[in-house]
């Protein structure tokens, strides 16, 4: 049983998660599990304990792949892949499949924030990398399309849609990328957040622990004719797409514990009213977050463009006589802990606060701190 303040009965109360993940799951997706924990559907084991092979598990990543095929509508010409390894695997096997693809051998990565400067670097292991825009300090800001330095006929273009540390989110594809060039995007930490349109990308990945599940887990929704033309011979087995599709994932034994929750996640979606209202819960909760900041007086700062504010990840500094006060965040976060919102600490890279809204926060709970917010800077201004 749940109560109106998203606790659950006779237990302990629980915390709410507002870390970058592994991030918080709703709490009837948590119950769910419980009630099958030790019997799933009747079989007499745990899901962790059934094979990989089973007809009860079969049934869990077949229903896993329809669902989020039909939340984004992903055409049949589209494979839906469920890899282990994290997104972080992802910055390998993307150079690995294409960065020959195209006679430029050429890929461009936009590089906006910590997680696409790691994958671009990745990608220079395996051959030449086109850095589109200089490599940053601060990451604050995307410059202008018409300073981007592009290739000719590059083999992709790549880019991260939200970086998690930095609070950097692109909405679309950018503009100035021609429409032939195959577009790969890191889409982490807003996958599901947002209706976007799969058929303007050749791959788009997403590690599960922020918006869809659990660790262990990353989907990788890819066109099917791109790996045709995949002339890599060396590429790992266990990064080849084309085995990974042949054999629907199951190559080898995949994350059935993970995949079995993000089942579970794709239906709570659907059953909240799809990506229209995770959109709209979305933009409700990061809207309520920064008009308490712009509105602080300066006393709370977030540096990054308005243009590019990240909903799922916001990173904000104290100030006081012009400067970041970590005397007063060290407080905050004290105080924050104490009313049971936790994992509010900005990443060691960017200092201060950082609250990260993915779906399974609630509207109430982002109230919550944003009651606190208001609170706390009465108190220590």
């Amino acid at each position: 049983m749940t109560s109106n303040n998203g606790h659950t009965n006779g237990h302990a109360v629980r915390k709410i998660n507002f870390g970058a993940g592994p991030a918080q799951l709703p709490l009837e997706v948590l119950e769910s599990v419980q009630a099958e924990f030790l019997d799933f559907n009747g079989t007499g084991t745990n899901i962790m304990e059934l094979s990989h092979r089973s007809t009860a598990f079969a049934k869990v990543i077949e229903d896993a792949e329809q669902d989020i095929r039909d939340i984004l509508s992903i055409p049949d010409s589209y494979a839906v892949l469920f890899f282990q390894g994290g997104a972080t695997g992802q910055f390998s096997a993307v150079p690995l499949h294409f960065l020959n693809l195209k006679p430029s051998q050429t890929a461009d990565y936009l590089v906006t924030g910590y997680w696409s400067e790691k994958a671009a670097k990745e990608a220079e292991k395996f051959g030449k990398v086109n850095w589109v825009i200089p490599k940053g300090s601060k990451y604050q800001d995307v410059p202008d399309e018409d300073t981007w330095k592009l290739t000719e006929d590059p083999s992709y273009f790549y880019y991260c849609s939200n970086e998690t540390i930095h609070g950097i989110e692109l909405i679309d594809v950018p503009a100035i990328v021609p429409k032939h060039v195959p577009i790969i995007c890191d889409m982490s930490s807003n996958f599901l957040t947002r209706p976007f349109d799969v058929t303007k990308y050749a791959v788009v990945f997403a590690s599960a622990q922020k918006n869809f599940g659990i660790s262990g887990l990353t989907l990788v929704i890819l066109r099917k004719d791109l790996i045709e033309k995949t002339c890599n011979k060396s590429i790992p087995t266990i990064l080849d797409y084309k085995i990974h599709i042949d054999n629907g994932s199951m190559y080898n034994t995949p994350p059935t514990f993970s995949i079995y929750i993000t089942n579970k996640m794709f239906n709570w979606i659907k059953q909240q009213g799809g990506l229209k209202a995770m959109n709209e819960l979305s933009h409700k909760k990061s809207s309520r977050i920064y008009e308490i900041i712009d509105q602080s007086n300066g006393f709370y700062i977030n540096s990054i463009n308005k243009k590019y504010r990240s909903r799922t990840n916001i990173p904000f500094r104290i100030v006081t006589n012009g400067l970041p006060n970590e005397k007063l965040e060290t407080l905050f976060l004290k105080q924050a802990s104490q009313l049971n919102m936790i994992e509010l600490k900005g990443h060691r890279a960017v200092g201060g606060i950082r609250v990260s809204l993915y779906n399974g926060i609630t509207l109430e709970q982002t109230n919550i701190l944003i009651d606190f917010m208001r609170t706390f800077q009465t108190n220590n201004n």
